[in-house]
Formats: structure tokens, sequence, C-alpha cells
């Protein structure tokens, strides 16, 4: 009996390592089959990884319903956005007519395919491996054919006045404006005073001048741009043109009647519209001492397009 238990406490080291070793190649052997699932979305413009997805036994065997659902609000989220975060979306920039006529081309709009990217994920869920994001381009819907004829006849203008002896001021009116002068705007484009004007810095030469902040009129750089941004906002809203955002100053402004002014800051708040109207169009800003005008302006046949359309209504 001595023997026996001699025996069995000699082997029994042995068969518990045996044991903790298939343990082991089974956890090696499952973490294997993880890593295997595992999906790596890539930005296939910033080469980045946006997203790590590993789906597990539970999800993919019992509850792909479910599965299938928290993907698609998790895609949503990542290309709309939340009240937290801001969406995967790369603003359309848009095209500009340069001193000679010819088209300074800016950028398209780029957006989530959602669709298929949700489609793409699952087909991965078994075998892993990587997918690029799928991206949307919407470029600027106008022709480059049209360009010569977008400055014949005027749609809306709209004209305000400043004190021109204030020179910082007056300078930051005349760079903005200068900025959004020629900007061509295709059917359906947004168009972004924030995007278009782009930074208001002394890099860009914009000066010190009075702006007015929670109610308080203080000295910032770019003072007076609001000026230019309200005139805009007066122009387009003759052809009431869908407005998708417009800020009110915290107090009056005196140039624009009371609650017509759009007041802009770069990286906050913008003054944005979609050019509804079914036609392209251009924007022209002419700046002199003391006054700014903005129109919008068309070609004699799309303004006819225009009226043609307003007469069924």
């Amino acid at each position: 009996m001595f023997e026996i238990h001699r025996i069995i406490i000699m082997v029994l080291p042995f068969f518990l390592t045996l044991n903790m070793m298939q343990i082991k190649a089974e956890e090696t052997k499952q973490e294997e089959v993880i890593t295997e699932r595992t999906i790596k979305i890539i930005d296939p413009l910033t080469k980045d990884i946006v997203k790590t997805i590993t789906p597990t036994d539970y999800q993919l065997a019992t509850d792909i319903t479910q599965y299938k659902k928290e993907l698609e609000e998790w895609v949503y989220q990542f290309s709309k956005g939340s009240k937290t975060e801001s969406g995967y979306q790369i603003p359309m920039i848009l095209d500009k007519i340069d001193q000679n006529g010819e088209i300074i081309k800016g950028r398209p709009l780029i957006t989530v395919n959602e669709e298929l990217l949700v489609d793409q994920i699952i087909q991965h869920s078994f075998s892993g491996g990587e997918i690029k994001l799928p991206l949307n381009y919407t470029q600027s819907d106008y022709s480059e054919k049209d360009i010569p004829h977008l400055n014949e006849v005027v749609l809306a203008s709209y004209t305000t006045y400043f004190r021109a002896y204030k020179s910082g001021r007056s300078k930051n009116i005349e760079l903005s404006a200068m900025a959004i002068n020629n900007v061509i705007v295709g059917n359906n484009d947004i168009f972004s005073f924030n995007s278009v004007v782009g930074p208001r810095d002394v890099a860009a030469g914009y000066q010190m001048a009075p702006e007015i902040i929670r109610g308080k009129m203080v000295m910032g750089i770019g003072g007076g741009i609001c000026q230019t941004s309200s005139t805009l906002f007066n122009a387009v809203d003759k052809l009431e043109l869908r407005i998708l955002e417009r800020h009110n100053h915290s107090k009056d402004v005196g140039y624009v009647p009371e609650g017509r002014d759009a007041t802009v800051s770069f990286g906050g708040l913008d003054f944005k519209f979609q050019n509804n109207l079914g036609i392209p169009f251009l924007v022209k800003s002419y700046y002199q001492k003391g006054a700014i005008t903005i129109q919008i302006k068309t070609s004699k046949e799309y303004e006819q397009i225009l009226k043609n359309e307003l007469s069924k209504r």
C-alpha cells in the first residue's frame, strides 16, 4: 500500500502539470480565435485606426440581430456625432474664381457610407482583418461651363455702412469681404462662413478692433467681421435660402436692424446656409470706404429657370 501511495505522489505533479498545460493551451487557442476575429477600421486619409471591434461567440452565434443593431448605432454616432462628440465629417470647401477667371478648387464634402460600413463589419466578424473606412465624396454641384456667366444678373443685394476712420475694424471687414468674394455655391452646397473665411489672426492680416462678447464691447483680433457675415445673411435671406446656423449678438449692433445680425467666431459660432434654389450662384462682395455690399449673382439662363420654378409654387 505504501508503494502505491508513493507512486501516486510521484505521478500526481505530472498529471497536474499536464492538466495546466492543457488549460493554458485551450486559453491560448481561445485568445488566438479572438485575435483572429479582431476587426480594425482604418481611416484611409490618415491611416489611423478609428475603431477596433472583437465580436464574441455569443454575439455571433445567438444574437446576431442585436449585434447588427449595436453596430448600426455605433456607425451612426461615429458618422453623425452626438451631444458630446462631433461626427466624422470633413466639410466641403467651396470653389472660388480668382482674378483671372480661373477656378480655385476647394474640397468635396466627405462623409461615411454608413450602410456599407455595417455590411463590411459583419462580413469580417468571423475572420477579422482590416477595413478601410468607406467614404462618400460629394463635389460642388455646378458646371464649369457656367463660370463665365454666373456674374450676369443680381438675384439679391444688401449694403451696410461703418465708420471708415476706424482703421482696424475697416481692415477686418475688407479682409473678410475679400475672402467670400467670388465663391461659387452650387446646387445644395452648404456655405460656412468660418470655413470660407478661415482663421482671423495676425498672420492673415487681421487687426485689433472692438467686438461684442457677452454683452460687452472688448478689443479683439478680427473685430468687425461680424458686419460682413451679417451683411451676407441679409442678402441671402432675401432669396429665402435654407439657413442652417445663425446666432445673434448679445446686444444690438446698429449696422443692421435689430435681430438681423449673424455673429461668428472661428472654431465656434458660425453662419451657414444651404443653396436650395436649384441653381448655382456666385457670392460677390464690394468693399469701399465706409460701406460693404454683398450680392448674389447668377446667369441669365439660371435666373429664368428660377423664375419659372417660383411661378409654379
